[in-house]
């Protein structure tokens, strides 16, 4: 599906989102707060237009898609960038690689969401940060209601005109719709090990930004209860931090 899509992808993309696209993936990257010389993961980076903003900083990225056809249209538009295909469950990537990893839009098309988020864990170094940017559910009632009616019934129409392959933009919209809120998201994120856990919402809920740090040493708090699937949500909830807007 992704390797249909990928002559047009992001353009699509700018057009589905009135042209918030940019503007989630500037805040993306100055989450990470990453400089020269380190290096960052990009993970289901697709064609790599997440990728460019670390490249052109001087900063060591890997764009890295399990989409052949993705990485294919990246490479040659951006011939310097690192592309590897990789699956986000079985990251072909050492312990303790990346200074800092990132996924933008990408996680909930993987088939298993919590099996990545301790990938991530593995790869990225002790006291390294993780940035999740993922379409989310709107905070305020009516304008959820609003956005849903968009995604499932103008999102396709909108589609059918732009894309080469409408039916992709229709398990998207699926997809956006089933995704856990942020709260659970945050759950994950430290069931799985990661701490200092917070998010911060974007244009009202749509998307969320969420943040997190590996600890500086020893296993992973919550590695053994996402293992056996503890860990109740509820719970964990409790400890989760907003920042302010």
């Amino acid at each position: 599906m992704f390797d249909d899509v990928a002559p047009k992808y992001d353009v699509v993309n700018d057009v589905l989102s009135m042209g918030q696209t940019r503007r989630w993936r500037k805040i993306v990257v100055e989450a990470m707060d990453v400089k020269a010389g380190q290096r960052v993961l990009d993970l289901a980076a697709g064609t790599g237009t997440s990728s460019e903003p670390y490249a052109d900083a001087g900063i060591d990225v890997v764009a890295c898609d399990f989409s052949l056809g993705m990485l294919k249209v990246g490479k040659r538009r951006r011939p310097d960038i690192d592309f590897v295909a990789g699956d986000a469950t079985r990251l072909p990537f050492a312990d303790n690689t990346f200074d800092a990893s990132t996924i933008s839009f990408g996680l909930r098309n993987v088939n298993e969401p919590k099996r990545a988020l301790t990938e991530m864990l593995r790869v990225t170094k002790p006291g390294g940060r993780l940035v999740i940017a993922e379409f989310s559910q709107p905070v305020v009632p009516l304008w959820r209601t609003m956005y849903t009616e968009y995604l499932m019934r103008a999102l396709p129409a909108i589609a059918v005109k732009v894309s080469s392959n409408p039916d992709a933009y229709v398990y998207l919209a699926e997809s956006i719709r089933a995704w856990p809120d942020q709260d659970h998201l945050a759950a994950w994120l430290q069931e799985a090990g990661w701490e200092n856990v917070t998010y911060r919402n974007l244009s009202g809920g749509i998307v969320a930004v969420h943040r997190a740090q590996k600890p500086l040493a020893g296993p992973a708090a919550g590695a053994a209860a996402l293992a056996a699937g503890t860990g109740p949500v509820s719970r964990l909830r409790r400890n989760i931090t907003r920042p302010a807007r």
